[in-house]
């Protein structure tokens, strides 16, 4: 029987990356196999990026491998099954010693110096201090990564449903659509309405906190059972409390304080009475501070926040809306695009649009017209277009990894062309102002209908205007000799 592509991926990717005893754990997100390595020492990367079907790799907090849309889901269900563990589990520590049992005495001995010489480089490794940025972009990559499927499939039905009710007040379809419409409405919600407990369980788990109690401090901030007519009241300055005051920024903080507490309660209780004693004074003292200090707060800090990016927006206009289409690749490639997530959520909170989303996805469009533009350049290099080929349909459909990895970065100067591009359809959406998306996830073409009403015009405009910007750069400044040159398909 044939070997399954995914299972070839799989054998091959932890052949380079020092087999699974290397691996710490394993997640993934809509395009990249992300590994925690033990030892980057046993790390091969040229073979890594030589294997067929991988489109790039990527070195941050985690070892980041990119295998495209679809294909990722079945490559790290195959390599997590290998092991024996679920997604985001810790490897067992006894992979090694296990398929080191057929080896001779004298590899034994060689692997046990080896094994020694990693534990040495892996303590002075801790001694070395993270910095405080990359340590606070990997926690916010870890909290909502998870989410990232969520946000694609609610948005998206939600997106569905603001074009039927549209379509329904338009009189273009009867009232009789009203119901599905009310269904798609409560999926939904189901996802967006609760977003603060999934991140505050999500945010306990990043924090080494008891998940559900992290989950019931989100809800805290729902402030459920609270009469109306009777309101909580902000101390600083004796306002009514709104239920999801301080939004999921509000939510992290809180969680992490909780996290604290609940690890030094733990050392201290005896053990007999731990499980009733922590959790409760854990939850009260981190409840009343929740609510009385950090959503106070954190709202202040998050109008704050949103006002500034608006008035931005607003001010900057179409030279903004360059310089975020400009650079936000680039950002990506630093990992610092991680902490615009809950900035999006804030927004869609505070205003019911992110505006920074549909001018960022310009960056996307901007691959795809250089991928067009090397295409019609590069027809005798085979391996090129064949790869653009695979690539270009999730690039149109807002998935530029595999463009980028693929296709723009490894040759350089049409990646900067692209970014180009990026900024002009940043530019045109920036021009248009006051285009926002109603949900995250999504982008490129898929963002259509999440593009607030009457917007959509300027969102497509802005689309094109990239497409042809980046096209029209890469044909005329951005391909390299090299990629001209006739190949043939392996």
């Amino acid at each position: 029987m044939a070997e399954k592509k995914e299972e070839r991926l799989a054998r091959e990717i932890y052949s380079a990356v020092g087999g699974p005893q290397n691996v710490q754990k394993l997640i993934h997100c809509m395009t990249r196999v992300r590994m925690t390595i033990r030892d980057y020492d046993k790390v091969d990367m040229a073979k890594l990026k030589a294997i067929d079907g991988v489109l790039g790799v990527v070195q941050e907090d985690t070892l980041q491998v990119v295998v495209g849309p679809g294909l990722v889901n079945k490559v790290a269900q195959v390599m997590i099954d290998q092991v024996g563990v679920k997604l985001g589990q810790d490897f067992p520590d006894d992979l090694e010693s296990k398929s080191e049992e057929h080896l001779s005495d004298h590899q034994k001995a060689k692997a046990e110096v080896t094994e020694k010489a990693a534990e040495f480089k892996a303590e002075q490794k801790k001694k070395i201090k993270p910095s405080k940025t990359k340590a606070v972009l990997k926690s916010i990559s870890n909290i909502f990564v998870p989410l990232i499927p969520v946000f694609v499939g609610a948005g998206l039905i939600g997106g569905i449903a603001a074009v039927l009710s549209n379509m329904m007040v338009a009189g273009d379809i009867g009232k009789n659509w009203n119901e599905f419409i009310t269904v798609l409405n409560v999926i939904k919600n189901g996802v967006f309405a609760y977003l603060a407990i999934y991140v505050g369980i999500n945010s306990a788990e990043e924090f080494g906190a008891t998940p559900g109690l992290g989950g019931v401090i989100g809800a805290v901030t729902l402030l459920a059972g609270v009469d109306p007519k009777t309101p909580l009241q902000n101390i600083f300055n004796g306002q009514a409390l709104s239920a999801g005051q301080g939004g999921i920024i509000g939510v992290i903080f809180s969680v992490w304080i909780l996290a604290m507490i609940e690890k030094r309660l733990h050392k201290v209780i005896p053990d007999s009475i731990d499980i009733i004693v922590t959790p409760t004074i854990t939850l009260l003292a981190v409840g009343i501070f929740t609510i009385f200090i950090v959503m106070p707060i954190a709202g202040v800090v998050s109008d704050s926040l949103v006002g500034s990016i608006m008035w931005v927006l607003k001010v900057g206009g179409a030279f903004s809306g360059f310089i975020l289409g400009l650079f936000f690749l680039p950002m990506v490639m630093l990992g610092l695009h991680q902490v615009l997530t809950p900035i999006h959520i804030e927004m869609i909170d505070k205003t019911g649009s992110t505006l920074l989303l549909p001018i960022l996805a310009m960056a996307g469009a901007g691959q795809v017209g250089a991928a067009l533009a090397l295409w019609a350049r590069c027809r005798k290099n085979k391996k090129l277009t064949n790869m653009i080929k695979g690539a270009l349909p999730v690039g149109f459909l807002g998935i530029g990894e595999p463009l980028i990895y693929g296709v723009t970065l490894p040759l350089g100067r049409p990646f900067i062309t692209a970014c180009i591009g990026g900024g002009i359809g940043g530019a045109v959406v920036g021009a248009f102002g006051n285009v926002g998306a109603i949900a995250i996830g999504p982008s490129g073409l898929a963002l259509i209908p999440l593009i607030t009403n009457s917007h959509v015009l300027g969102y497509i405009f802005g689309l094109l205007a990239a497409y042809v910007g980046g096209f029209i750069a890469t044909y005329f400044f951005g391909v390299p000799a090299d990629a001209k040159k006739a190949t043939e398909l392996d």
